[in-house]
């Protein structure tokens, strides 16, 4: 399932990153010519509002955020998985009551109009709770492939496992 998800979020993050891209290039062509689309810059922003949530949501399912692990990595696997998973049901707990906020300002904003573009601006204020919702099934999603994971792969939440050139590096220079 994680394959699956991976490709649709690559798909749909490209789909927008063309469009956005299109949408400027098209507005900034307009403009010099002077008929300026005051929309399609309304909608590219939109647009990449929804690209952040689908990008970060691929980035924390392929394990590449930003971190800071210098004292964890110190830890045994096993302690190091463990504090990840406590992070992890914390992330989460933090996500649903973002997603609840998200979710009521999405509803005070749905007869606000977004700029020149006659849309809803509940169209940029539900990208919050879709993106963390989508944030919590890849968190829940590596927790799950961790705890599943045997001590020989060892598999964390956050961090991303080390590939076996890495390691056997790391292991050649602690023996020489």
């Amino acid at each position: 399932m994680p394959g699956f998800l991976g490709k649709i979020e690559f798909f749909v993050g490209a789909v927008l990153l063309a469009v956005i891209t299109f949408l400027v290039f098209i507005a900034a062509v307009m403009r010099f010519f002077g008929h300026p689309l005051i929309w399609s810059v309304d909608l590219a922003q939109l647009l990449f509002i929804w690209l952040c949530f689908v990008g970060a949501t691929r980035a924390m399912r392929e394990r590449v955020h930003l971190g800071v692990d210098f004292l964890v990595r110190l830890f045994p696997f096993a302690a190091r998985r463990l504090i990840e998973t406590a992070l992890a049901f914390l992330f989460i707990a933090f996500l649903l009551v973002l997603a609840y906020e998200g979710y009521k300002l999405t509803m005070l904003n749905w007869q606000r109009v977004f700029g020149d573009s006659g849309l809803s601006y509940a169209w940029v204020t539900i990208s919050v709770p879709a993106g963390s919702i989508l944030l919590t099934i890849s968190i829940l999603s590596n927790t799950v492939l961790s705890w599943r994971s045997g001590e020989e792969t060892k598999r964390l939440v956050f961090t991303r496992p080390k590939s076996t050139d890495e390691l056997a590096n790391q292991q050649d220079a602690v023996e020489g």
